[in-house]
């Protein structure tokens, strides 16, 4: 089979990224073509076709005025319209599997798929199909579903966009773009969500038909390969962006006043904030991976996930529990789904510190032997949802029925 991926950037930087190159080295070790669409920028990874790529940019970084004068670029790329016209002359894909692609590639190329009668398939790794700011937060770091119905204008409103005035109107007004002149359900044919409550969500948001979309968690490469650890390390550790919606704050202010070493590994736009809190207890590690990751992993006594928004399926649990880790996480969005509450990990309410601070102290409490087990569960869990040979029949399963689908309907 020949199977275009489609992705706004064709470089690793975690998450829905990360995905998107393991998938394609997952459908290469099965003897299918692949094909890469993505912006060219100053990351990009070395790829033939890569001439086909439209120009990249960083709409985050722009100064207000050149972001107004992106707008029309940021809700529909006509250069990535033009260029996968010709790519898909080119490469004949026989299905395309399309990533994120809203504020980069844009709807645009979704047009150019349906206009040359390609299968789409869209993998949804946030919510941005039904939130413009994608987090379900307003700009006070408060959960919120208030565009439901398409009033978008909530997002202008309370400024969901970090607190940002003009981040939010851009982002609202491609919402708008999309519901009047380019709906995203005109162009896809299936939807694949990475949990069970993204599903629900969309589902309860009217978004599209409910046979369209199926739940496939995301997967870890390579799991036959990796040896568990069992044995209880020194610290907690926290892997992930450092951001207002990860709940990093209420894990700071939880670790206060308890006598537990916490290693957090990653950067984002709080990293500098959150270096005041360090101490002989707490650490920074930066952004880390490879070895250095995986040492910290296998270390660990227990990943602990606080995060403030509707979580999907963290890539940072499938690595921990391939690992033997248990996790304690907050029972918010998609997370209670993978940590099963004293099996594989603890729960704990998103955002209250006490809460936080009873299941830490469960899992210091927690026994030798039991700790043992809950990582075993853990182990067993990845293994049962998370394997590559899983990923693999799900994913070519549901190719093959949209192919089949589109073909009947031409």
């Amino acid at each position: 089979m020949r199977i275009l991926l489609i992705n706004n950037q064709h470089h690793s930087k975690g998450g829905a990224h990360a995905v998107y190159l393991n998938t394609a080295e997952l459908l290469k070790k099965h003897g299918h073509e692949v094909f890469f669409f993505a912006q060219k920028d100053e990351k990009v990874l070395s790829y033939e076709y890569a001439d086909y790529f439209p120009a990249g940019k960083d709409y985050r970084k722009l100064s207000l005025v050149s972001k107004i004068n992106s707008i029309e670029k940021f809700v529909y790329n006509k250069e990535a319209y033009h260029k996968i016209k010709e790519y898909i002359n080119v490469i004949k894909p026989d299905i395309a599997h399309v990533h994120l692609f809203m504020g980069g590639l844009t709807v645009s190329i979704l047009k150019a798929l349906k206009e040359n009668n390609i299968p789409v398939v869209h993998t949804v790794h946030d919510y941005r199909l039904i939130c413009p700011a994608y987090l379900f937060l307003n700009g006070k770091n408060q959960l919120c579903d208030k565009c439901k119905k398409n009033k978008y204008y909530n997002c202008i409103k309370n400024k969901c966009s970090e607190n940002k005035l003009s981040q939010s109107t851009i982002l609202a007004l491609d919402s708008y773009n999309r519901l009047l002149f380019y709906k995203p359900q005109n162009y896809i044919d299936r939807y694949i969500f990475v949990s069970d409550f993204a599903k629900k969500k969309h589902i309860e948001f009217e978004y599209d038909t409910k046979s369209k979309m199926s739940r496939v968690y995301n997967f870890m490469p390579n799991i036959d390969e990796i040896k568990p650890q069992k044995a209880k390390g020194d610290y907690m550790l926290y892997l992930g962006r450092l951001s207002r919606e990860k709940g990093v704050s209420t894990l700071i202010e939880a670790q206060k006043k308890m006598n537990f070493k916490l290693k957090v590994a990653g950067t984002g736009p709080l990293l500098e904030n959150y270096q005041t809190n360090e101490d002989e207890n707490v650490q920074f590690l930066g952004f880390q991976s490879g070895e250095n990751l995986i040492n910290l992993i296998q270390r660990a006594s227990f990943i602990i996930v606080p995060s403030e928004w509707y979580e999907n399926n963290p890539m940072s649990i499938i690595e921990s529990y391939a690992y033997g880790k248990p996790v304690i996480g907050a029972n918010i969005g998609g997370i209670p789904e993978i940590v099963q509450n004293n099996q594989t990990g603890f729960l704990f309410e998103s955002g209250n510190v006490d809460s936080l601070r009873e299941a830490i102290k469960k899992a210091i409490d927690l026994g030798f032997e039991d700790y043992e087990q809950m990582a075993i569960n853990a182990r067993n869990f990845a293994v049962e949802n998370f394997s590559p040979q899983i990923h693999y029949s799900s994913l070519i399963q549901l190719y093959e029925q949209t192919i089949k689908i589109k073909c009947k309907s031409k």
